[in-house]
């Protein structure tokens, strides 16, 4: 039996009652899915479910489904245009994949509610969005191209071939990883790091089985987090999940649970 450790929030909620605090409203979360290379039609009922399941949530959407002769690296999200977009909402997760967007204008949307302090959570394709200059190549802080790493913390260039991906607790004693037991889950995409803007590992990863020799030995932050902007703003990232039978997995979706809490501070 897969082992969840979803039941630590409800005892967390209990004691914060017993503790006589003010009982904490639902979650209110913002999840934002669109672009290329992702089936996010199942991915945010994964996700809304999974959520829904670990803790008291509101969960709303945005997306956008690219149409007919439309270039899906560059999904017309609403949020694009929009920098109030996450009023009302205690936490936004970027999961997205607008890997083609180099707009300023549009950047400038998307950052402006977690430069104002709302806190975010980045999933998977969320970290090859929003690139621009040479993005290959790794960034330097203040540089306009590394706007968007400096916001999920970890900048990534690409990845291997699919293959399952070992994980493993980072050591540094970050409480997303509290409980946390390696798995190897389905086969999914290791991304690379090339820059880290002042992040705090959560998980490895490596690929043991990868049909490339090279990629066999590589080791790779891939959950981690950091305090972004002006306001440090709590930021949770992961690159795992390409696919759905990754994130369908209840471990993956306790990760995710446990960095929206630790984000709005109720972890």
């Amino acid at each position: 039996m897969l082992k969840s450790i979803a039941g630590a929030f409800v005892l967390a909620i209990v004691a914060n009652a017993s503790a006589g605090a003010e009982p904490a409203g639902p979650v209110k979360i913002l999840i934002v899915s669109g672009g290329c290379c992702h089936d996010y039609p199942q991915q945010r009922k994964l996700l809304e479910s999974g959520l829904k399941a670990r803790m008291a949530a509101e969960v709303s959407h945005v997306y956008h489904d690219p149409r007919a002769g439309e270039k899906a690296t560059r999904p017309a999200l609403p949020i694009h245009g929009n920098p109030k977009y996450a009023d009302g909402f205690d936490v936004v997760i970027h999961n997205e994949c607008a890997a083609d967007e180099d707009s300023a204008a549009v950047l400038d949307a998307v950052l402006a509610p977690h430069r104002a302090g709302v806190p975010a959570v980045n999933l998977h394709c969320a970290m090859h969005s929003y690139r621009s200059g040479d993005w290959k190549k790794p960034v330097t802080a203040g540089a306009p191209n590394a706007r968007w790493f400096e916001f999920t913390g970890i900048q990534s260039s690409g990845h291997g071939p699919q293959s399952p991906i070992r994980l493993t607790a980072a050591g540094t004693g970050h409480p997303v990883a509290a409980g946390f037991q390696s798995y190897t889950t389905a086969s999914d995409e290791l991304y690379n790091n090339l820059a880290a803007f002042d992040v705090t590992p959560v998980l490895y990863g490596i690929q043991p089985e990868s049909p490339v020799a090279a990629d066999r030995a590589r080791t790779y932050t891939v959950a981690w987090t950091h305090l972004y902007g002006p306001r440090r703003t709590r930021v949770f990232s992961t690159t795992l999940a390409h696919n759905e039978a990754v994130m369908a997995d209840p471990r993956y979706l306790d990760l995710v649970a446990r960095g929206v809490l630790w984000a709005v501070g109720r972890l």
